[in-house]
């Protein structure tokens, strides 16, 4: 799909699905529907364990509206400095657009959602994911997320996090993360295992450390610095994230600051 009208499309559709949450704010105030805003200016653009931008530093503005359990959430990213040996281009470039539709509860304990990711990218095929997500309320809130590529790149992608929060003082707080990934192509021509061509990936595929400082500016708006270690979990990824990576590296240290603001 040619990538102007992709974006277009994406950003147009997002605006429709925001608008329809307009008339209900005449409604009780339990039933107004929330809003947010960030920005986040990082070191590094890692996605499941690939590094997608080079010696450049990235900006990833996202904004998202919920209402009774239902979110639309709109993502971008900017690299700041790109690598033609990446997406054909240098210099500054908007070069992904992701729309994410989603639902999600909770009954008891159990966390729940499930939603759609309709990824607009520069440079490669768009695609498109579904995914449901499961969590518990409990030490380390345990999360499983199960994700199908249901377009240009068939397989599955399963990660399981767990997190936990420290409260330093009355307003701030520092949040510890960590997931395991797992990659399963459909087919040899989507991903090849590295040392049988024929054969389909399929392996623990990544891992991802981060932490975050949440500190509250006003009651709205608050900042995040980050720091986040990214790697690969076996051999075999290690060889399939060198090969999709800038730097041809398989492990990222890298950071930044994220503004959020509530609306």
């Amino acid at each position: 799909m040619n990538r102007t009208a992709t974006t277009t499309a994406v950003i147009a559709a997002t605006f429709v699905l925001l608008g329809s949450y307009a008339p209900v704010f005449g409604t009780e105030e339990a039933e107004k529907p929330t809003g947010s805003m960030s920005i986040a200016m990082l070191s590094k653009y890692v996605w499941r364990g690939y590094e997608l931008s080079n010696d450049s530093m990235v900006i990833q503005p996202s904004i998202t509206a919920s209402y009774l359990g239902f979110s639309v959430n709109l993502w971008g990213n900017l690299d700041t400095d790109q690598d033609a040996d990446l997406f054909g281009e240098e210099g500054a470039n908007w070069n992904e657009t992701d729309l994410t539709l989603s639902y999600g509860g909770s009954a008891g304990m159990v966390s729940y959602s499930a939603g759609y990711i309709y990824y607009g990218l520069e440079g490669l095929d768009d695609s498109q994911e579904i995914y449901g997500s499961i969590g518990l309320d409990t030490i380390l809130a345990p999360t499983l997320t199960v994700y199908r590529d249901v377009d240009a790149y068939p397989g599955w992608y399963a990660t399981l996090g767990v997190s936990h929060s420290f409260q330093l003082s009355e307003n701030i707080s520092l949040d510890l993360a960590g997931q395991v990934g797992y990659l399963s192509a459909d087919d040899a021509d989507t991903l090849a295992e590295p040392d049988d061509p024929g054969s389909a990936y399929s392996d623990f595929h990544d891992g991802r450390l981060s932490a975050t400082l949440t500190i509250p500016i006003t009651e709205e708006i608050s900042i995040a610095p980050n720091v986040t270690y990214s790697f690969a979990l076996s051999d075999g990824a290690s060889d399939i994230i060198k090969g999709g990576s800038a730097g041809g590296d398989d492990n990222f240290l890298f950071g930044g600051i994220t503004l959020n603001v509530a609306l």
